[in-house]
């Protein structure tokens, strides 16, 4: 057989392999990775009480240091885009998940001060630890939006989103027994620990889709035809420009997507901080009973992000519009997310057990913001876009924090603070009713004069 036969045979070949689904696994990888990084932010809440009792710490003082991450997790969000869209998804999140389990490890070892020098250590603890998971969140949907069709795409991003709730479900027990039984100290040490053993696992299974080891070109043109940024990270693409900016925050569409973030993050940075206070101090659990409790509105928060994001691309495969198919499950979900407030009208422990399961349920189906910036993300800073996202999102780790301590101050009970909560969700609903519009992929405008 000629040379010239051999090579016909061999792209033939390449053409009617079965393509190979290792998106799946990076998505899976993804997912993993987000659960440690849940678990880190939301250690502080379950070591809180015992923390608080040790170091000599108000509500007040809590608040603020629950806000630590928040206020660094916002700073470094524009730098953290850039980075990534400058040295790639791999190198960035790779450096991001050592240093942030770094600095969680070492916030075990706060407990030899008290008083206003625990609450200054402690805060920059937390504090580097927000500037250190920076990168991550769009970091997962650059790496989504360079895997995933259009039609998986909804799917894929709603379980590395779910993992916010699957954090609860895997580690809220872990952290609550670790704290009853070996001190809140124990908490980080372990949390830190399982960062870095994880690290060499996501080196291994994640890369970019034109250099995994185990994707086939049969999978590549799959992705690809379907709308995924394969070549996100070439080499000869454009730099990445922070005067790009403007125009992402002068279009309505971004600007809703934006805005409706900013709410969605709100109704989750409860749960992850205030939510276990909640049921120690207003319900009378222990702290040992709240981590168990946490969990169960932790898995319907899990199963309806999966939901959500499966019956939008089912929509989508059945002939809905993107719009429609992204939009439906997220005002149907911030609506069944507002049964929240009717826990202030019961003492009954099953009863608030049920209606957080609800309320959180609607919360994961109504959750797919970062499903809708790998539809809407421009190709040249999809980075970039998801660190603006990240920014409104996470400005309201800032303020709900510091606003719920402050209403528990003012009126010593948490009614005021789930009408607060709730509100939120109703300011969602009507962002992706009447302000966002199309859901499409945001084209830049190259003919402006940019800077870099």
């Amino acid at each position: 057989m000629s040379q010239g036969n051999e090579k016909t045979l061999a792209i033939d070949h390449a053409t009617t392999a079965k393509k190979t689904n290792i998106r799946w696994m990076v998505v899976a990888a993804l997912f993993f990775v987000t659960l440690i990084n849940y678990a880190d932010r939301a250690s502080i809440s379950l070591a809180g009480p015992g923390m608080a009792k040790d170091l000599g710490l108000n509500a007040v003082d809590m608040g603020i240091i629950f806000s630590a991450f928040g206020w660094a997790y916002v700073l470094f969000q524009l730098p953290g885009g850039w980075l990534l869209d400058r040295y790639g998804s791999k190198l960035i999140y790779s450096l991001s998940i050592f240093f942030w389990s770094l600095f969680t490890l070492m916030t075990g070892l706060a407990g030899f001060v008290t008083g206003g020098a625990a609450l200054i250590v402690v805060f920059c603890l937390r504090f580097m630890v927000g500037a250190s998971e920076a990168p991550s969140f769009p970091a997962n949907s650059r790496i989504v939006a360079a895997w995933f069709p259009a039609t998986e795409r909804g799917t894929a991003a709603a379980i590395f989103a779910s993992a916010q709730y699957g954090a609860t479900v895997f580690f809220a027990p872990l952290m609550g027994w670790l704290a009853h039984t070996f001190g809140w100290h124990s908490v980080f040490t372990v949390l830190g620990l399982i960062g870095i053993a994880f690290l060499p696992v996501f080196r291994k299974l994640v890369h970019d889709p034109l250099k995994h080891p185990q994707a086939n070109q049969a999978e590549i043109e799959h992705i690809e035809a379907g709308g995924a940024l394969v070549n996100m990270d070439r080499a000869d693409n454009q730099r990445p420009r922070l005067s790009y900016l403007k125009q992402l925050l002068t279009s309505r569409m971004m600007l809703g997507i934006y805005l409706a973030q900013y709410c969605l993050n709100a109704i989750g940075f409860f749960f992850i901080t205030w939510f276990p206070v909640y049921l120690v101090q207003e319900k009378q659990m222990t702290i040992m009973k709240a981590g168990f409790v946490a969990a169960i509105p932790a898995v319907c928060g899990f199963l309806g992000g999966i939901l959500g994001g499966f019956c939008s691309d089912l929509l989508i495969r059945r002939g809905m519009s993107l719009s429609l198919a992204r939009k439906l499950p997220i005002v149907c979900g911030m609506l069944l997310c507002s049964v929240m407030v009717a826990c202030n009208y019961t003492d009954s422990e099953t009863a608030v057990i049920a209606i957080m399961a609800a309320s959180f349920l609607g919360k994961g189906i109504g959750g797919m913001g970062w499903t809708v910036n790998a539809d809407t993300a421009p190709k040249e800073i999809a980075g970039l876009s998801g660190s603006v996202l990240n920014t409104f999102s996470n400005a309201s780790s800032i303020t709900t924090p510091i606003i719920i301590g402050f209403i528990l101050q003012i009126t010593g009970s948490f009614n005021g603070v789930l009408w607060f909560v709730i509100a939120h969700a109703l300011v969602v609903a009507i962002c992706y009713l009447f302000v966002v519009g199309r859901i499409q992929r945001f084209t830049l405008r190259h003919d402006e004069q940019t800077g870099g």
